[in-house]
């Protein structure tokens, strides 16, 4: 009777022990700290998305996920065009990034880079919220990693020190700074520019010495950046590109964690960008456009182009968009196209 009674409480202890070490395994299997990659801090938007997504998880999960940020790509020594490489190999644990960024590797999110393919926001939402986002998420999950919200840097206008820019013919011989990616390099040849491709740690040195003539970035990171006390006095609203940014885990981070935990760390990234995108977006969307108003108080002459005058940068890019078609997937292109044509107002 009393091995009897011996064996069965062995066997239920056995039991017990067999139902509480994944769990436990899965707990002591967590960092202390996840490592955050970002370009830019929390004095923008972007590096803002990043903050907020890290104060809601550590908070939903009662400190068991602690997030620590890295802005400027401090942990790839400020090189960007390698963040996704990175974090595919676990050097990143965590990211908020640019589909621009990480374009040379998943070349599909050269879509949001074609010339003057989103004309307003409800055409950038229309790419994001609908089925060509959720097919670029499927091309990130293949690619090694582990997307779950959408963020927004925002639309690129550019700028200079030189004069306003109206037309392609402005642009001929300007050296503009633009990040690594080969569309850029293109869009800008086809208006006559002359692009050099910089980090933004190299950047606003650049611009200060008049190594560079101009940039091109969202109105949130010129204002953060204060571009016009590095002779950055003419702004052109052309709305050419709109950049949607990306919060990503690794894949192996991903799968450390429990499925409880897993469902908290997207549903905080997903609450995360949409605080994001609403920050990014203040000052520009609003009828009085506040941050314009703000930029121009700053002796920045500020340049709104005409349907007209915008047409002709459309025209001189198309061939660029002709040739990047094929290389993202004209079944993806299509599908954009016909997202924007039917986007509500």
């Amino acid at each position: 009777m009393k091995l009897r009674t011996f064996l069965t409480s062995a066997v239920a202890a056995a039991a017990a022990l067999a139902f509480t070490a994944p769990a436990a395994m899965a707990q002591t299997a967590y960092k202390s700290e996840y490592r955050m990659s970002l370009v830019l801090g929390t004095a923008f938007p972007w590096g803002k998305g990043g903050e907020l997504w890290a104060n809601k998880v550590r908070e939903r999960t009662n400190g068991r996920i602690n997030i620590k940020l890295y802005p400027g790509v401090s942990l790839i020594q400020g090189d960007q065009t390698r963040e996704f490489s990175a974090l595919r190999q676990g050097v990143i644990d965590m990211a908020v990034g640019s589909t621009i960024n990480w374009s040379p590797q998943v070349k599909q999110l050269n879509l949001f880079s074609l010339p003057f393919l989103m004309p307003d926001y409800a055409a950038a939402d229309a790419l994001t919220q609908g089925d060509v986002g959720k097919s670029l998420f499927q091309t990130l999950d293949k690619a090694g990693v582990v997307p779950l919200a959408w963020g927004e840097n925002g639309y690129r206008e550019i700028s200079n020190s030189k004069k306003a820019i109206k037309s392609p013919e402005d642009l001929k011989g300007m050296k503009i700074r633009v990040v690594g990616s080969p569309l850029f390099l293109d869009t800008f040849t086809a208006l006559g520019a002359n692009p050099t491709q910089m980090s933004w740690a190299d950047a606003q040195p650049a611009m200060a010495s008049s190594a560079v003539d101009g940039q091109e970035n969202p109105l949130s990171v010129y204002m953060a950046a204060k571009l016009y006390t590095v002779a950055q006095k003419h702004l052109t609203l052309w709305g050419y590109m709109n950049d949607p940014l990306i919060f990503v885990v690794n894949k192996d981070i991903w799968n450390s964690w429990t499925p409880a935990d897993r469902e908290i760390v997207k549903q905080a990234a997903i609450d995360a960008g949409k605080e994001q995108i609403a920050i990014a977006r203040k000052g520009v969307i609003e009828a009085d456009k506040p941050l314009l108003k703000e930029i121009a108080s700053h002796g920045v002459t500020v340049t709104q182009l005409s349907p007209a005058e915008r047409e002709a940068f459309v025209k001189a890019t198309r061939p660029v968009v002709e040739k990047w078609k094929g290389q993202i997937g004209a079944d993806l292109v299509n599908m954009a196209e016909k997202a924007i044509a039917a986007r509500k107002k």
